[in-house]
This record gives structure tokens, C-alpha cells and sequence, in this order.
């Protein structure tokens, strides 16, 4: 009993205002971009909105639960949600087979995720990938975010630039901001600016909660040769190698073959839901994880606040749809990248700062190219490309 009076303790204590903000953060981000991407593959594939509202019920539902179990098990900030290449993908693949062909292509992958985790190699895949490699891959994935914030700005100059501007005195005037985290107080001008220029509307009779539907799946070897394999390289080699390089990077020790068995549990849940498959989010990690989140051992708590706004928004999915798409998507990139400002600076350095420099500087330009072959995307053949290039040119490193 005692036991259970300091763990309750300890977790109701050592919450932080830029930890929640940071949750936050990462939350507005992933029911933003991520979610458009979302919508617009549903429509590609020209699913029904009774499919279209199961699956992304599922995936922030889902996702949300195992955020909230995996950290608070790990004591670490792991972020899962949905693989956004994979997203893409799946849109593509439903103008040419049916939905519950699709279905059945998840499942496949689901399987194969949890055989991939219980004979743990996952393990070995990571431990080939030298870490400044990894990291280009990372910071190549990032930049973007950084250079969106300067985009950004050239689309709603005042918002935007307001914005900034009260994050960079924030973060220039120490004291101030030791009681106003810069991040939050951006947020806030930005949405009173936004308010006061565009003011959101919405109808309340679409608050209600969401009903999702149960969808059985077909097996069509077609279907299944042509999504499975790209969808475990986004899975595993792009979205949850990033998720673990970033708080590999913070000191943490990432547990790796368990997150490739909850992206497999969780992907296999999702599938009978009409959802693709599940991951851990780089970019949100990167946001909870970063140290403005607190004191190491309790950033967690931030991935923790996340996953409860994860829940929320897949219980209430179609009335906070219609108040997220009243925010300006520069104004949200904006938020993204201040975010994750710290995050891509601490990604370079680790990319560039000791070995297999080339190998890190060809992953980073490659995975920036958008270079995409046989479906997979950039990240993947980033590292492909840059392991096979450093292993010509840096064999020292490779031998040291």
C-alpha cells in the first residue's frame, strides 16, 4: 500500500507548464498535417465518411492508450500515433484494390511486425546503423519543420510574425521566460491574433461522440505484395527509427523490440477499424522529449497529457475537425517548428560532430530530396545510401 501512495504521488508531482505546453504542442501537430494527410488519401480512395471517421477514431484512440501505457510503463516520452508515409501510400493503393483487400494487406503487416519483434530483429537492423547516420536521417526529417517557421511568416506576416517575434523575446529575456515559456507565450498571441482577425466558428450539433464501424478483412495477395513491405519500412525503418534515434539521443535507452511489438499490436487493432498501421511519431517525440519538458525522468508526463488529447480527439474526432480546420495550417507549422527548434539543432550536432560524417551528410541530403523508389520514401533509402556511401569512404570509422 505504501508502494502505491509514493507511485501516485510521484506521479501527480513534478508536472511543468512547458511540459504540458510541449504535450500540447505535439498534439495540435499531429491532428493537423498528419490528419489532412489523412483525409485526403480517404477521399483518393474514395472511402465512405462513416470509414473515413473509424479510421481516424482508431488511430488517435489507439494511439492515445498506448502513448499513455508505453510511457508511464517506460518512464520515457514515446509518442505513437500513425505513419504518415504510410498514409500516403494507402491512398494510392485503394484507387486499385478494394477496401477490405486493404484490410487484409494491414494485417499481413501487423503479423509480420510482431514476428519481426519476437525473434528481436529490430535489434539487429538498429545496431547496423552507425548513430550519426541515424541522425541524418532524423535532421533531414526535421529541417523542414525549421524552415517552415520563415514560411510561415510570409503567409500571415502579422499573425505569424507576432508570433515569432514573442518567441525570440521570450527566449532572448531569460527571466521573463523562466515564467512564460517562450512556446507558450506564442501560443497565445497567435491565437488571440487569430481570433481577433478570423474568429473560428463552428457548429455545436456536431459535438458528439464518434461511432466507429468494425470492418472484416479480405486477403488478396495482389493487395498484400504491393502494401506490406513498404508499410513495415515506413513503420520500422522511418517512423520508429526515428522516434528511437531521437530519445536514444537524449540519454534515454529506448526500448526498441517493445515498441516494434505495440506498433504490431496496435496495427493489428487498427486494421479492424479500417485504420493503417501504428508507430511511434518522430516529430512528436522529438516535441515531449526535448528538455524544455522537464527534468529527464519526468518528461514522460508530457507524452503522458499528449495521449489523453490523443483519446479526446478520437472520441469528439468530427467536432474538433471542424475547429482545427478554422486554424491556419502556417500558423500551425509555425508551432511545429519552434517546437522542435532545440530538437533539429541537437540532431545536427550529433549528425556532424564525430564520425561517419559523409554517411551522415548523404543520408541528410537524400532524405531532404524527397526522393522516392518502389514506393518507399526518402528517409528509407537515406540511410540506405549513406551506409553503402560511408561504408566506401569511412571504413575507419566503420572499423573503430
Amino acid at each position: 500500500m505504501k508502494n502505491v501512495i509514493l507511485t501516485s504521488e510521484s506521479f501527480f508531482s513534478n508536472w511543468t507548464i512547458q511540459g504540458v505546453v510541449n504535450g500540447f504542442i505535439a498534439w495540435l501537430f499531429g491532428v493537423t498535417g498528419p490528419l489532412l494527410i489523412v483525409l485526403n488519401s480517404a477521399e483518393i480512395g474514395g472511402l465512405s465518411d462513416s470509414i473515413t471517421t473509424s479510421w481516424i477514431f482508431a488511430i488517435y484512440i489507439v494511439g492515445g492508450f498506448s502513448t499513455i501505457g508505453l510511457s508511464m510503463y517506460y518512464k520515457q516520452p514515446i509518442a505513437v500515433a500513425f505513419t504518415i508515409p504510410g498514409a500516403v501510400l494507402v491512398g494510392t493503393t485503394l484507387v486499385n484494390h478494394s477496401f477490405t483487400d486493404v484490410l487484409g494487406a494491414y494485417v499481413f503487416t501487423s503479423l509480420l511486425l510482431l514476428v519481426i519483434a519476437v525473434t528481436k530483429s529490430t535489434s539487429v537492423f538498429m545496431s547496423l546503423i552507425p548513430l550519426p547516420i541515424m541522425m541524418g536521417m532524423v535532421s533531414g526529417v526535421l529541417l523542414p519543420f525549421g524552415l517552415n517557421i520563415f514560411m510561415s511568416v510570409l503567409e500571415l506576416p502579422l499573425i505569424n510574425g507576432a508570433t515569432l517575434l514573442v518567441f525570440l523575446l521570450l527566449t532572448l529575456y531569460k527571466r521573463i521566460g523562466a515564467f512564460i515559456p517562450p512556446i507558450l507565450g506564442a501560443i497565445v498571441i497567435g491565437f488571440v491574433l487569430l481570433c481577433l482577425e478570423q474568429p473560428i466558428s463552428f457548429n455545436s450539433n456536431s459535438f458528439e461522440m464518434t461511432v466507429p464501424g468494425i470492418f472484416l478483412p479480405t486477403f488478396n495477395l495482389s493487395t498484400i505484395s504491393e502494401l506490406t513491405i513498404p508499410l513495415l519500412v515506413t513503420v520500422i525503418a522511418i517512423q520508429n527509427a526515428q522516434g528511437i534515434a531521437i530519445l536514444d539521443s537524449l540519454g534515454y535507452k529506448a526500448p526498441i523490440n517493445a515498441l516494434t511489438t505495440w506498433s504490431g499490436i496496435g496495427s493489428l487493432v487498427n486494421s479492424f477499424f479500417g485504420a493503417h498501421s501504428a508507430c511511434i511519431a518522430g516529430p512528436m517525440t522529438g516535441i515531449i522529449a526535448d528538455k524544455t519538458s522537464g527534468i529527464k525522468q519526468y518528461r514522460y508526463k508530457s507524452a503522458v497529457f499528449m495521449g489523453v488529447l490523443w483519446i479526446l480527439f478520437g472520441l469528439f474526432a468530427g467536432f474538433v475537425i471542424e475547429v482545427i480546420r478554422g486554424i491556419p495550417i502556417s500558423l500551425i507549422q509555425l508551432l511545429a517548428g519552434l517546437a522542435l527548434l532545440m530538437v533539429l539543432k541537437n540532431c545536427l550536432v550529433a549528425s556532424f560532430a564525430s564520425k561517419f560524417q559523409m554517411g551522415a551528410l548523404f543520408t541528410f541530403m537524400i532524405t531532404l530530396s524527397d526522393f522516392t523508389l518502389l514506393n518507399i520514401g526518402s528517409p528509407f533509402w537515406g540511410m540506405v545510401f549513406g551506409i553503402s556511401l560511408s561504408f566506401i569512404f569511412e571504413k575507419n570509422d566503420f572499423r573503430k
